[in-house]
């Protein structure tokens, strides 16, 4: 049961890495200093492929975490 659980952990840190160094930058973001954020693409950024990366970043990161505490309490 640990090594699946390592195998696990192991694929969410690769997928982890992987997602994060695909979303954009902050820097992207200052147009919104003109008032470029009331744009299509700035009101359904939660919809675009960039809203996913993130909602995905948090699925990851909070699976990240919950494995390694299970892996430091040693319950397998």
């Amino acid at each position: 049961m640990r090594v699946f659980v390592i195998i696990v952990f192991l694929i969410v840190s690769i997928a982890l890495t992987a997602i994060v160094l695909m979303q954009e930058g902050k820097s992207a973001g200052l147009g919104a200093i003109s008032g470029a954020a009331e744009t299509y693409w700035g009101k359904n950024k939660g919809r675009s492929m960039e809203g996913a990366l993130v909602k995905g970043t948090r699925i990851l990161a909070i699976a990240f975490v919950v494995i390694t505490i299970l892996l430091d309490m040693n319950l397998f």
